[in-house]
């Protein structure tokens, strides 16, 4: 999943005529580590979600849409398009609950700094 994520994010970055660099500046991460996001070497790309979606200026739901995760082929067999439906569902599922994981962290996070604040106030 992570290559084709990887590609999809790639092909949106160039119509928009960043580089890699410039995408690797505006996320806070180095060009290294955005490299391996587009290879598909690494999964970070979960964590920085929002901020990819919002400087490539799409809604996740386009980064994860079907022209991107399934490429139905008119040689491919009934079969085949089923399991690999069937994966893809079972690929958004995982990522839905990945996501909420992180949501759910960060609002902890952001209660405890609420918490900090209104002590120190």
């Amino acid at each position: 999943m992570n290559t084709v994520i990887g590609k999809k994010i790639r092909t949106l970055r160039e119509n928009r005529g960043f580089s890699q660099e410039q995408m690797a500046d505006r996320l806070n991460i180095s060009r290294s580590a955005y490299s391996r996001i587009e290879t598909g070497e690494s999964n970070s790309w979960a964590s920085n979600l929002d901020k990819i979606c919002l400087e490539l200026n799409i809604k996740p739901e386009e980064l994860f849409s079907s022209d991107g995760l399934v490429q139905h082929n008119s040689d491919m067999s009934s079969a085949v398009q089923n399991h690999t439906q069937r994966d893809t569902h079972i690929i958004f599922n995982h990522l839905s609950d990945k996501l909420i994981e992180l949501y759910e962290d960060k609002i902890k996070r952001l209660e405890a700094e609420i918490e900090q604040l209104k002590k120190s106030v």
